[in-house]
């Protein structure tokens, strides 16, 4: 398993983007994909809504569990992954390109948040 260098991760097991224009992209690593199984159903926040770096922003339902989605950073969310809504296995396929799930104007970003390489090493991979 190959983190992209770029993203920065927490330790609920997602992504973030560098922001462009304000604006980053969140996902859940391959590591989580991988733990969940088959992702067969996601919710995702709406678009306008605030999410809270940590707080509960949706869930990803699996063939084996449902695991709550947390929004790395805090802010507004500008855009949702429709093709994730109607393909949940784009997280498990793609989980870093087409299997992004939202885009949040970030207003505040916690301190925790993680390399590459710093997350490889928490989550043992």
């Amino acid at each position: 398993m190959s983190n992209p260098q770029q993203l920065r991760y927490s330790k609920e097991h997602e992504w973030l983007s560098d922001a462009e224009d304000g604006v980053s992209t969140v996902g859940i690593t391959e590591h989580a994909a991988n733990a969940l199984g088959d992702v067969v159903f996601v919710q995702l926040p709406e678009v306008g809504d605030t999410v809270s770096a940590g707080e509960t922003c949706g869930e990803l339902e699996s063939t084996k569990s449902v695991s709550d989605l947390y929004s790395p950073v805090s802010g507004e969310v500008t855009e949702v992954n429709e093709d994730v809504v109607s393909d949940p296995s784009l997280v498990n396929s793609a989980p870093f390109e087409g299997g992004w799930l939202f885009k949040v104007r970030v207003s505040e970003e916690p301190g925790d948040l993680l390399s590459a390489d710093e997350y490889t090493e928490f989550a043992g991979a």
